[in-house]
C-alpha cells in the first residue's frame, strides 16, 4: 500500500507482551478493515507458535530464508507468507534465524537486511508489524532499521522502566545511522493487574511522569489476563477466544487509538503539504 506503516513492537525485556499485543493489535487492525502481515523477527518463533504453527523448525520457508535470499542476492524459492483463518498473513521464524543473525556480521550493509527482504511486502498491506526479539542485538537493530514507527510494550511493575534508558539509546543510534525517520508511537502499559488498581495506577502515573513529557503513552492499558495466554496456546487471537474478555475490549480500544494516531498524522502532513 502506498502509506503502508512499519512498526516495531520492542522491548529488550522478556515476558511483557510483545507477541501477545503483534497478534491482537494485528487481528484488530483486519477487524477494521485494513490489510496487515505480522513478522515474527524472533528465532524462538513465539508469534509463529500463537497463530497455530506447532512446530516452526519444520518450515521449509520462513524469514531466514528470505534474508538469506537478500544476502545472497538469489531470488527466493518458495513462499514464506502463511494466511491465518482470523485475516492476518504471517512471516513465520524459527530457530534457523539465530545462524542468520550471527551471519549479518560479516554482510555489507548489514542493518539493511531485513528492510530489503520485506521492501517488495509493503504495497500489499496498510500494516507490517514486527514481533521482535527480547535483546537489541543485530535483529532488533534490523527490524528499527525497517520500522516506521516502534511500540514500546512496558509491563506494570516497579522495575518496568529497568533498561528503557539503553533501548532509547539505541533508538536514537537508529536515528542517527541508519533510519532517520523512525519514530517512537507510544509506550503501551501491559499486564496491568486490576485486582490491585492502586498499585497499577501508581506505576502507570510514575512512566507517564517519567517518559510521557517527550515519548507519548497510550491512553488504553492491557490488564493482565488469562484469555491472552490461553488463547496463544491455540492458535487465536483473544477476540477469537474470548471475545468478551477485559482483555479483548482493551485491545479494541488500542486498535481505534493506533488507527486514529496514525490516520490523524498522515491527515496533518497532508495539510501541511498543501
Amino acid at each position: 500500500m502506498e502509506n503502508c506503516k512499519v512498526i516495531a513492537i520492542t522491548n529488550q525485556k522478556g515476558g511483557v507482551g510483545k507477541t501477545t499485543t503483534t497478534v491482537n493489535l494485528g487481528v484488530g487492525l483486519v477487524t477494521a478493515g485494513k490489510k496487515v502481515l505480522l513478522v515474527d523477527a524472533d528465532p524462538q518463533g513465539s508469534l509463529t507458535v500463537s497463530l497455530g504453527v506447532k512446530n516452526p523448525d519444520a518450515l521449509d520457508v520462513s524469514l531466514s530464508s528470505l534474508m538469506q535470499s537478500v544476502m545472497e542476492d538469489e531470488r527466493l524459492s518458495g513462499n514464506a507468507i502463511i494466511k491465518h483463518k482470523e485475516g492476518v498473513d504471517l512471516l513465520p521464524s524459527n530457530i534457523e534465524l539465530s545462524g542468520i543473525e550471527t551471519g549479518l556480521f560479516n554482510v555489507m550493509s548489514r542493518e539493511y537486511v531485513f528492510k530489503n527482504a520485506i521492501e517488495g511486502m509493503k504495497q500489499n498491506y496498510d500494516y507490517i508489524l514486527i514481533d521482535c526479539m527480547p535483546s537489541l542485538g543485530m535483529m532488533t537493530i534490523n527490524a528499527l532499521t525497517a520500522a516506521d514507527k516502534v511500540m514500546i510494550p512496558v509491563q506494570a511493575e516497579f522495575l518496568a522502566t529497568k533498561g528503557m534508558t539503553q533501548l532509547l539509546q539505541t533508538i536514537g543510534n537508529v536515528r542517527r545511522h541508519t533510519n532517520p525517520k523512525l519514530e517512537i508511537d507510544g509506550i503501551l502499559i501491559t499486564l496491568a493487574d486490576n485486582r490491585k488498581p492502586a498499585l497499577t495506577s501508581e506505576i502507570s502515573n510514575m512512566i507517564r511522569e517519567n517518559f510521557g513529557k517527550y515519548i507519548r503513552v497510550y491512553d488504553q492499558s492491557i490488564p493482565d489476563g488469562a484469555a491472552a495466554s490461553k488463547a496463544s496456546g491455540v492458535g487465536k487471537s483473544v477476540y477469537a477466544f474470548e471475545a468478551k474478555s477485559k482483555v479483548a475490549d482493551a485491545y479494541r480500544k488500542l486498535t481505534k487509538e493506533v488507527i486514529s494516531h496514525g490516520e490523524g498524522r498522515l491527515e496533518a502532513e497532508h495539510t501541511r503539504s498543501i
